[in-house]
């Protein structure tokens, strides 16, 4: 496919069409400063909104760099033959009813096939797209109006909703725009080849991903380590659930590690910042923008009200955020600057008693940043200037300047209103490097997500998995041979085709022994499951009382600790999602799991079942001795080497039984290829 240079910079537009839309197209790139050629094509119209206009594409004196296609679905197709015959450097399909509409049109899919072919290697963006708004060169293939302004650098955003994309350029928030990207359908060029493209630009500081579902695992990743050699960070915003990861799986591991858990994971390894709302995504691009990734999550807040330093106190607690506490040394140049009767602490309220001195201000906020803190905050919130004066605030702006001089380091002015934050505030304080935050909830999720990208490294290798063509459940017996071939600890065990025959295995094995009934996916709630008999009695009782005749007869482990679910899902869109919980019956009532992207190392799976709350118990709680963490681990990288070397849809342990000694699979399942 050829380079997505000469769309997203062009020197030349066509513009295809002559509705409201394309009629806008024209209007917005003027509006925008574009100083290229726009021409138009339409099949009677002699010009529109000032641009001449052919009666074909072939008619057209030039090969144009970009072209926005806006005509109906079928006319779309021939459009893009013509346009790639000509060598026409790319265009924005706007049209829908393509594959979008499958579920409503027959021929939705067929056409979007066909739509591909037309193009040939021109690159196209859709279709069902709005298209893009480069707000560095002036170019808007854009059919309404936007609310972005020039800009000589800023992030790139990319989203899969023209409505949100729209949405996105009416903020006032302050951040500079680079390039907005609807991607639509991703029939041809998807989100990662076009993310990659804008990270080429210098201009463009970070990158924004609004992500309903991924285009190509092996892409992104690639994306991925092409943006950590730029230095530029990537912030996502995930939504929605991949169809794909709707399995039909029988584990408790598929309900945990579901669409969502499998995206955060993939993220996190490839060191992208996860957000979870609009205003935190922002507020996320505009401080990697002004500040970078922090290094670290401790920041200092100031603030003039007891409520405002309480309130972002209260507001850090849920996060890895951080306020350190006051030296000796900053305690008394503290005191030297506000007196006796102000209670020092981070957060700091430092009282009105020196609102309006910029000198005293100004020692107070470098004393505050006298720490290893990475952020500074000062909490302000500005006058309505249609009624009040903005004089007294404006004073907390230089004094701000004049501690970020001083110290070094950053330090934001946030509203706890996003309202109350003035655009044209916002801009100045961005002028001045000093971060404009609007709202403190999205605020606090911004700076922890730029902690997190300060201690990013190159990502590591994903596992791009082949789906089984066709995948069958394994009973508990066979997947108990698979992971003990592998390496996986499974009890002394018999398989009993009759309750008689069962009694005897328990004999052999020894007393006391569980005896489960063979083809139950949930043997719990089917009462298949049977712990600790002790004698023959108790097996033929048990027996009698299952609905099956065949029997697995194990022996009991006796000293467990604690019991942990360790299962593999495959997620296409995100890889082979490892997930970690509390196990048995604990992993239905309590919210204790950790998800981690294939492969992964020792030291990955020990921090993560560090991160757990059963950790406390697998490091021995309350006097009880601790679970053997190296035999735990041993077991979790032999469900990996299993994993790995096949077509696997799903594995899963439940529960890994785990004590000093031992962690052994105490009930198993495997979802695989047919051989």
């Amino acid at each position: 496919m050829r380079s997505l240079e000469r769309l997203f910079r062009p020197e030349s537009i066509v513009v295809v069409g002559g509705g409201f839309w394309c009629e806008n197209v024209i209007r917005e790139c003027r509006k925008s400063g574009f100083d290229g050629r726009i021409s138009a094509v339409h099949p009677t119209r002699n010009e529109i909104c000032g641009s001449p206009v052919v009666r074909s594409v072939s008619e057209l004196s030039f090969v144009p760099d970009a072209a926005f296609i806006g005509v109906n679905r079928h006319a779309t197709i021939e459009t893009v033959r013509a346009f790639s015959k000509s060598g026409a450097g790319g265009a924005v399909c706007f049209a829908s009813g393509f594959r979008e509409a499958s579920a409503e049109l027959d021929d939705g899919v067929s056409l979007q096939n066909a739509l591909v072919e037309a193009a040939g290697g021109m690159p196209f963006l859709g279709p069902n797209c709005y298209g893009f708004i480069n707000a560095l060169d002036g170019v808007a293939l854009w059919p309404d109006q936007h609310g972005l302004a020039g800009a000589n650098k800023g992030v790139a955003i990319l989203t899969q909703s023209s409505n949100i994309a729209l949405n996105l350029t009416m903020q006032t928030r302050g951040l500079p725009i680079a390039y907005l990207v609807t991607v639509g359908n991703q029939a041809q060029t998807g989100l990662s080849a076009i993310a990659e493209a804008l990270l080429s630009d210098e201009r463009v500081t970070a990158i924004g991903l609004h992500i309903e579902g991924l285009d190509d695992l092996a892409e992104f990743a690639g994306f991925a380590q092409r943006a950590h050699a730029l230095g530029k960070p990537v912030v996502v915003l995930k939504v929605g659930r991949s169809q794909q990861a709707q399995t039909a799986a029988v584990s408790h591991t598929a309900s945990l590690a579901g669409s969502a858990a499998g995206a955060s994971a993939l993220f996190k390894r490839l060191w992208f910042a996860e957000v979870t709302s609009l205003a935190a995504f922002l507020e996320t691009l505009k401080l990697l923008h002004t500040v970078g990734p922090l290094s670290n999550y401790k920041i200092a807040s100031m603030s003039c009200s007891g409520g405002e330093a309480s309130l972002i106190a209260d507001a850090a607690m849920e996060r890895r955020l951080e306020f350190p506490a006051l030296s000796d040394a900053q305690s008394r140049t503290l005191q030297e600057a506000l007196g006796a009767k102000v209670a020092l602490a981070n957060p700091l309220d430092y009282h009105t008693y020196i609102w309006g001195d910029v000198d005293a201000m100004g020692r107070v906020f470098s004393a505050m940043m006298d720490s290893d803190a990475a952020m500074g905050l000062v909490v302000l919130d500005f006058p309505r200037s249609d009624r009040c004066s903005l004089d007294e605030w404006l004073k907390v702006i230089d004094a701000v300047d004049i501690a970020g001089e001083n110290t070094g380091k950053p330090i934001g002015i946030l509203s706890s209103l996003p309202e109350n934050m003035p655009e044209d505030v916002a801009l100045e304080l961005l002028d001045k490097g000093i971060n404009p935050f609007c709202g403190m909830e999205e605020s606090l999720a911004a700076i922890e997500a730029a902690a997190f990208l300060g201690k990013r490294q190159l990502p590591d290798a994903i596992f791009v998995p082949t789906a089984p063509n066709k995948s069958v459940h394994l009973d508990e017996v066979q997947a108990k041979k698979i992971l003990k071939k592998h390496g996986v600890a499974i009890p002394d065990k018999a398989v009993a085709h009759s309750g008689e025959c069962a009694a005897e295995a328990a004999e052999e094995i020894g007393f006391p022994v569980v005896l489960k009934g063979i083809g139950f996916a949930h043997k719990s709630e089917a009462g298949a499951v049977k712990l600790d008999l002790n004698s023959i009695e108790d097996v033929l009782v048990a027996a009698s009382g299952m609905a099956t005749d065949a029997f697995l007869v194990e022996e009991m482990v006796a000293g467990a600790l604690a019991e942990l679910l360790v299962g593999v899902m495959l997620d296409p869109a995100h890889g082979y999602v490892l997930t970690l919980a509390a196990g048995g019956v604990l992993t239905e009532l309590f919210d204790d799991n950790v998800s981690l992207i294939l492969p992964v190392t020792r030291d990955e799976v020990d921090n993560a079942l560090e991160g757990l709350k059963i950790a406390r118990v697998l490091n021995g709680y309350r006097g009880k001795p601790a679970c053997n963490r190296s035999l735990i681990i041993d077991a979790i990288m032999a469900v990996q080497d299993y994993v790995l070397s096949t077509a696997v849809a799903e594995v899963e342990i439940n529960p890994l039984l785990c004590g000093e000694t031992f962690a052994v699979a105490a009930d198993a399942l495997i979802r695989c290829e047919v051989s």
